[in-house]
């Protein structure tokens, strides 16, 4: 689905990532960890094309730099932990914003699949029920579900995650990855997340990319990646004993 190939980028003379290559089949979610500053959202970027770069990422055996900003949004949908919420839309009006990308004209109205997608993106969010209230009036968790309903009603095949639980509670944690997993089982469909969570990206992940200082120390199937010495050697701690001694204390 997805085809990275020797992606380095440089900013102001610093080497942000160096010949970053890694695939992701239909079905995948790819977990991308790494400490602070491994160069993992700049990732993100280079894949979406919008950070200058070397190498390349092909989507379905086309180079994402030759795809149209039009046609790349319905291809690809990207969540962030950071999202406006400057004006008092609605839920479903924010859900609604996800189809933009297939509209024609400039004032394009909803067509009945438009309405459809975005009806069954709030029943998979759960967020149906909260489809008239203001956006400003919502938790962190129900305003994230919010906006992963909207990327859902975009109808991507490639969905990216930048930290998309960082701040919320466990419940929306769990919450929002359950609802990932359901949503990658339709054919046509792959994950990137790139998240702090270890524990989360054991449970969720299918394959885990790990930067380290701008390049890849490790990529592959999880739960060979995230083995106990490549997390010691990137992390500079015994992140296994930490976990199992954290883990005594629920004994």
């Amino acid at each position: 689905m997805l085809k990275v190939e020797n992606i380095s980028v440089k900013i102001a003379g610093n080497q942000i990532l160096s010949d970053i290559s890694f695939e992701i089949e239909e079905g995948d979610i790819l977990m991308v960890i790494g400490p602070n500053g491994a160069g993992k959202t700049t990732l993100i970027k280079a894949i979406m094309n919008t950070v200058k770069h070397t190498g390349k990422a092909e989507l379905k055996g086309k180079e994402v730099s030759k795809i149209s900003p039009l046609a790349l949004a319905r291809q690809i949908g990207v969540l962030t932990q950071k999202n406006a919420q400057l004006f008092p839309y609605t839920v479903e009006e924010v859900v609604s914003l996800g189809r933009y990308a297939h509209q024609t004209g400039i004032l394009g109205s909803l067509s009945p699949l438009d309405k459809e997608k975005i009806e069954e993106s709030m029943n998979l969010t759960d967020i149906a029920h909260l489809k008239d209230r203001s956006i400003l009036t919502l938790s962190g968790g129900e305003l994230q579900r919010v906006f992963l309903a909207a990327v859902f009603a975009q109808d991507p095949d490639l969905l990216i995650l930048d930290e998309p639980t960082n701040h919320l509670d466990l419940q929306y944690q769990i919450s929002i990855f359950d609802t990932i997993r359901q949503w990658v089982k339709r054919e046509n469909r792959g994950v990137i997340a790139v998240v702090h969570d270890l524990n989360c990206a054991f449970n969720y992940g299918t394959k885990a990319l790990i930067l380290n200082e701008g390049k890849v120390e490790a990529f592959g199937q999880v739960r060979d990646v995230l083995n106990r010495e490549t997390l010691k050697r990137v992390y500079k701690v015994d992140v296994a004993q930490w976990m199992q001694t954290l883990l005594n204390y629920w004994n």
